[in-house]
């Protein structure tokens, strides 16, 4: 019994914790999404009306919520597996043992991830500028004709992938490089001694022990990738024709540029049931194969 005490005791700082910044704004934000809670209501509560899932089926009825959530999932689609084929390169390339200078190479990596989002996202996007940027003043000299990347709707939503993913691959570089350099090298050289390729110990031996490390990075670039907002906020603002606006950035416009923050709450329930079912397969079939 007073094991069971203390034990509550010493973890009641943290509870409460998450009680105050945690349940509780969620909990109040799913009471939110049932009111039409807006300007008016700020002004004067007794404007305020409860419309249970009245906001929920008006954001179904919404056709740019539709656009958002396929962009959103164009992002996702894409940019996942493109994020996790470059972090699992990098970190093949640093678990090398002819590699030199790999600390410096590992800082020099990671770094992305440690900038400010919005700081790099400027950057990023003066040098996709059509006519002074430097990814065009580099296609010009190989006798490319400028783009106009993040102003022409077929190339915007591919540019920020394109960012997002070297921001953010360091990330699970690391994650991948310490599953890599838990796998024993013996079964390396069973392998070679069986005659398999570099390819087929790859194939056979890094990718199957490595699988419950894979789907770690993929559900959690999964999560992080279909919460995308700072990237076209400071890049496009949602443009060129609605094609790089994201289910967070719609949220945002809801809540406080139209102050419809009943709605921009339901569109935040909404995209964490989406992120849930899709964790929840990628979980299933992980388990399945064996990765869990």
């Amino acid at each position: 019994m007073r094991a069971s005490v203390a034990g509550w005791v010493f973890a009641a700082p943290a509870l409460i914790v998450l009680g105050v910044f945690f349940a509780l704004p969620v909990a109040s934000a799913l009471l939110l999404s049932l009111t039409d809670f807006d300007l008016y209501a700020l002004a004067d509560l007794d404007n305020l009306r409860f419309v249970a899932l009245g906001n929920y089926v008006e954001l179904l009825r919404t056709p740019l919520f539709w656009k958002s959530l396929g962009n959103t999932a164009y992002f996702v689609v894409v940019g996942v597996p493109l994020s996790i084929a470059v972090s699992l390169g990098a970190a093949m390339l640093l678990n090398a043992r002819v590699a030199r200078f790999k600390g410096l190479f590992r800082t020099a990596l990671f770094a992305p991830v440690v900038t400010t989002l919005v700081a790099v996202a400027v950057i990023w996007r003066y040098l996709f500028h059509t006519s002074y940027g430097l990814v065009n003043w580099a296609l010009g000299h190989l006798g490319v004709s400028p783009v106009d990347w993040l102003g022409d709707p077929t190339w915007a939503m591919p540019t920020i992938i394109l960012f997002a993913v070297w921001k953010n691959f360091g990330y699970n570089m690391v994650i991948l490089l310490a599953g890599l350099q838990s796998i024993p090298q013996d079964l390396y050289e069973a392998a070679r001694i069986d005659g398999a390729s570099r390819w087929k110990q790859f194939l056979h031996v890094t990718l199957p022990i490595l699988g419950p490390v894979l789907l770690v990075v993929a559900v959690i670039t999964v999560s992080g990738y279909f919460q995308l907002f700072a990237e076209p906020y400071v890049m496009t603002r949602g443009d060129p024709l609605q094609s790089t606006v994201s289910v967070l950035y719609f949220m945002y416009e809801e809540g406080f540029m139209w102050w419809n923050l009943g709605r921009a709450s339901a569109v935040a329930f909404l995209l964490f049931l989406i992120i849930l079912a899709v964790t929840t397969v990628l979980l299933r079939v992980g388990k399945r194969r064996g990765a869990l």
